[in-house]
């Protein structure tokens, strides 16, 4: 795959006077793949709306510099923020600092893949919002910077860190359910809306290029920014790739298959009537393992389990019988195995201390960490796939091993994009 970097410091090299480093005391600042003193890890944070929000909150005494396009999100930000965090609008400012040892990004997902290859380049360690990327190439260029820098590479998808997760992963990987054969998934449906008469300038307050980024060029629309990218195929691919990264996560690490791939995914959906957003309403995907013969079903609207209260999760289905885990997210996860306690002898199952904690000592240890970016490719793609598999309105056969589909170029030619401008990986 050819890679283009993006020379940071040429285009920042007449303005790196408008950003003064940080001082800090000596001995406080990390060497190259340690922590350091009393094991302060200095981070900048790209992206501040939405969960960008909350990780602030969670760890602004460790945040030194915020960045993001959107004026107004930078002034509420700094609410939460400490008075002494610096701001920037343009995220390689924060990559070329040497006074930061890892970078959190929580920009919109079109940007996920090419700050997390640069933050890589740049020596940084990273946190990444789910999902890992929105094309399969993407993803990949991903894994191989954090691979050849050595960089630990975190992706946001916390359900694994809950406390009911190692049990519910204790529970099926000791065999309480017997051989998995299938997995439903349920949702509700993705919303209808988007005004397209609202196309028009850009506010002064966001810089809409710098937002934009590697996507292709669409005129600026106050229902296409923010939390309302997510409906949209190019930027966010809606429920299947928003809220099923989480559920495919679960899925993924409790039966095995951070390393392994279907080989053929159908999907069918009905896509909106009226509005901008172009993500289907309503969805069903399924994606077919073997070795282990495996089915995992995506429905949009599923119906939830009886006496289930959430609104998303999936059922389980063994030969000994069924577990149904609801939710995924940050609501925590609700089942039938949540006061689990593994036999003697059965096989240990990494138990998290925290999805930050465990980035933190992955930093510490160079050890990978519980969602580190391989699995999370994995997990990505099979999104990825749904929507390809929907678009193209045909099942897809997949090869793991190549990350290639079988005998269908045209698909293939969906696995990547040239990017916009400099915009690439």
């Amino acid at each position: 795959m050819s890679r283009k970097r993006i020379s940071r410091r040429v285009f920042l090299g007449a303005t790196a006077a408008a950003v003064a480093p940080m001082v800090l005391p000596q001995g406080v600042l990390a060497a190259p793949g340690r922590p350091g003193a009393n094991d302060r890890i200095v981070i900048g944070q790209i992206g501040t709306g939405g969960m960008g929000r909350y990780h602030l909150g969670r760890l602004r005494d460790q945040i030194a510099v915020i960045c993001d396009v959107d004026n107004n999100q930078l002034a509420e930000a700094m609410k939460t923020a400490r008075p002494e965090t610096q701001t920037c609008k343009d995220y390689r400012r924060i990559l070329d600092r040497n006074d930061l040892d890892a970078v959190l990004i929580t920009a919109p997902d079109h940007w996920h893949g090419v700050m997390a290859v640069q933050a890589c380049e740049a020596g940084k360690d990273v946190y990444v919002e789910k999902p890992s990327s929105v094309t399969v190439e993407e993803g990949r260029a991903m894994v191989e910077a954090a691979r050849r820098y050595g960089r630990i590479v975190q992706v946001g998808s916390q359900g694994r860190s809950m406390p009911n997760a190692w049990r519910i992963c204790s529970y099926l990987r000791n065999g309480e359910l017997g051989n998995v054969s299938r997995v439903e998934c349920w949702h509700y449906e993705n919303p209808v809306g988007g005004d397209p008469a609202k196309n028009g300038p850009a506010p002064d307050h966001l810089d809409w290029d710098l937002w934009l980024g590697p996507a292709r060029w669409v005129p600026y629309n106050p229902d296409r920014v923010h939390f309302n990218f997510r409906w949209f195929l190019e930027f966010g691919g809606g429920q299947v790739r928003d809220r099923g990264a989480h559920v495919l996560s679960l899925a993924s690490w409790f039966l095995g298959l951070d390393e392994k791939g279907p080989v053929r995914v159908t999907a069918v959906g009905e896509p909106p009537h009226e509005g901008m957003y172009d993500c289907p309403t309503t969805m069903e995907v399924t994606w077919e393992f073997k070795d282990p013969d495996l089915t995992i079903v995506w429905k949009q609207p599923g119906d939830a389990p009886e006496g289930t209260e959430a609104k998303f999760g999936a059922v389980y289905y063994g030969d000994k019988g069924s577990l149904t885990v609801g939710g995924g997210d940050g609501g925590g996860l609700v089942s039938g195995a949540d006061a689990y306690e593994p036999p003697a002898g059965s096989a240990p199952v990494y138990r998290s201390p925290g999805h930050h904690e465990d980035w933190f000592e992955c930093i510490k240890s160079r050890q990978r960490p519980i969602m580190d970016i391989a699995p999370a490719h994995n997990v990505a793609k099979l999104c990825i796939m749904a929507n390809l598999a929907y678009r193209l309105g045909r099942p897809l056969d997949w090869d793991h091993a190549s990350e290639r589909f079988i005998n269908d170029e045209q698909a293939n030619r969906m696995l990547g994009n040239s990017g916009r401008g400099p915009w690439h990986i």
